[in-house]
């Protein structure tokens, strides 16, 4: 363990370092399309098996321009957006309340455990014959999917909190709501926001398979419509569009993290 100096961050080796890293991501970008135009040559498969880059450019220009792909996207984003709040903030409480009572941890253990064992995929379709094929069965899907790992996260983090930080606030007579805040929040904090970061990228996981099994709008859709119409160009747009939507999702949830820990300098080397 280190302290980070301003003279490492003004060393030029370590900056140079720092730059490649961001480009990193860029060159895997083009060495993965450069691999993927190298079969579509090679192989000399249909476009309806494996199209090129470029008739997936066109496909994703011409539903941008008809407003196909932004009508499905932000239906797909609200049932992420909301699936995830709501996931976490439920597991957040049970997690809590959960921390504070053993007795009722070990007693809701078999059907926490219970209902991981079972895929969403699985319960996907009863959850959506249940409540229908709106807005909210995919919400309720992409909930769950959040559930149990943020709930996982915030046991473990309470259980990280020092003894004897919790035995300092009580000798100063410190409230339930006073400890939860400046103590078991801050301690738990790193962890607590590990598992967001988890929990933002299996709400697509879930998103998409409450679109898949019934839907008449979102990226889902556009893969069930693409495949029936052998369009597979389509398909990869639904795709990478799930992808940019993870990738933008744990990018926010990294950006949070790094402004609520600001306040940590230690870093490892």
């Amino acid at each position: 363990m280190a302290i980070r100096t301003k003279t490492d961050r003004e060393n030029p080796f370590l900056q140079k370092v720092t730059q490649q890293r961001w480009l990193l991501p860029l060159v895997s970008l083009f060495l993965f399309l450069g691999i993927w135009q190298l079969l579509y040559t090679l192989l000399g498969l249909p476009a309806f098996i494996l199209p090129s880059p470029a008739m997936v450019w066109t496909k994703f220009l011409e539903v941008f321009r008809n407003g196909i792909w932004w009508h499905n996207t932000s239906y797909t984003l609200l049932e992420l957006a909301l699936g995830l709040f709501f996931g976490s903030v439920i597991a957040s409480i049970l997690g809590y309340i959960l921390s504070k009572t053993p007795v009722l941890e070990k007693l809701a253990s078999p059907f926490l455990v219970g209902s991981q064992s079972v895929p969403v995929v699985a319960i996907a379709p009863l959850i959506i014959i249940w409540f229908g094929p709106g807005l909210f069965s995919k919400v309720l899907i992409c909930a769950l999917t959040v559930f149990f790992p943020v709930l996982v996260n915030v046991l473990v983090g309470m259980r990280q909190v020092s003894q004897d930080l919790r035995e300092l606030m009580d000798s100063f007579k410190a409230s339930k709501w006073q400890i939860l805040r400046h103590l078991e929040i801050p301690a738990s904090l790193p962890i607590l926001l590990g598992g967001l970061r988890v929990g933002a990228t299996l709400s697509v996981i879930g998103a998409i398979v409450g679109e898949l099994v019934g839907s008449d709008r979102g990226l889902g859709y556009l893969i069930n419509l693409g495949r029936g119409q052998y369009d597979t160009a389509l398909v990869f747009v639904a795709v990478f569009s799930l992808i940019f939507l993870a990738a933008s999702l744990y990018s926010i949830v990294l950006f949070l993290e790094r402004r609520a820990l600001k306040w940590q300098t230690w870093q490892e080397t």
